[in-house]
């Protein structure tokens, strides 16, 4: 479990995170949401330990963060798995390669142990035959499973998530979705996602945190945003005539 408590960040004289306090559960997936400047992307960071914050404090089951040394970090680093938006894969390594190289990193494991870790999640995110491929031969949509791979080789407690259907074909966006959700759950997870995409927040969001301007405005699940009366989050979620129309079935349903 992450645990956020008035959480401020500032670049100069820009407050841009404004005390958060929220809460990730293990075996959940959390989906941070919010327009473009409400924070979401310094919010990840520091999650991630890569930006400083002036106040509050971050906790990774009950260790908080500013309070440990060098070695400590470093072994977080280590049970944290990261998806980036452009996939980040290393253009002049194999995908087999690049799943690796986190093992290279952090472990001691010998090759054949390397190898076997490899091997199985490339298996686990239907990716067999791909281990001599570049990247630049792979499709979207693979380079996405190629990412998570690398992102659960080291089988993380944590796992970050920024923006993972950026770029994706509806189809293939929610394979990618019904992965990290079904890896979250099998290996109890801690997942937390940045998205724009509305379609994670409905389909997988056991958690949402809306953020606007800095201040956390809402949070709830997939099932309580329907409820909502807060006026912030649904401009945002019924902004298209579509979800408008999901909102009102799913009232008219539950009454």
């Amino acid at each position: 479990m992450i645990e956020v408590k008035n959480l401020h960040k500032s670049f100069g004289d820009v407050h841009i995170l404004k005390g958060i306090d929220t809460t990730f559960e293990k075996g959940k997936t959390s989906l941070v949401i919010g327009q473009s400047g409400s924070g979401k992307t310094v919010f990840l960071k520091c999650l991630l330990g890569l930006f400083d914050y002036e106040e509050g404090s971050i906790s990774y089951d009950g260790k908080i963060y500013k309070q440990l040394n060098e070695d400590e970090r470093r072994n977080l680093r280590a049970e944290i798995g990261m998806v980036f938006q452009g996939s980040a894969l290393f253009d002049s390594m194999t995908i087999a390669e690049n799943v690796m190289f986190p093992l290279q990193m952090f472990t001691k494991q010998s090759k054949s142990e390397m190898e076997e870790r490899v091997n199985f999640v490339l298996k686990r995110v239907n990716l067999d035959n791909a281990h001599n491929k570049m990247p630049s031969e792979a499709s979207g949509g693979m380079q996405k499973r190629v990412a998570i791979a690398r992102a659960i080789v080291n089988n993380p407690k944590y796992l970050f998530c920024d923006e993972p259907n950026s770029g994706l074909d509806p189809k293939t966006a929610i394979v990618i979705d019904n992965l990290i959700q079904e890896i979250t759950d099998e290996y109890n997870i801690t997942t937390v996602i940045n998205s724009h995409d509305m379609n994670s927040v409905m389909e997988i969001g056991e958690k949402i945190v809306f953020l606007k301007d800095g201040h956390k405005a809402w949070e709830g699940s997939h099932k309580t945003i329907f409820k909502t009366d807060n006026e912030v989050v649904t401009d945002f979620v019924y902004s298209s005539n579509l979800f408008k129309k999901v909102r009102k079935m799913y009232l008219e349903e539950n009454q």
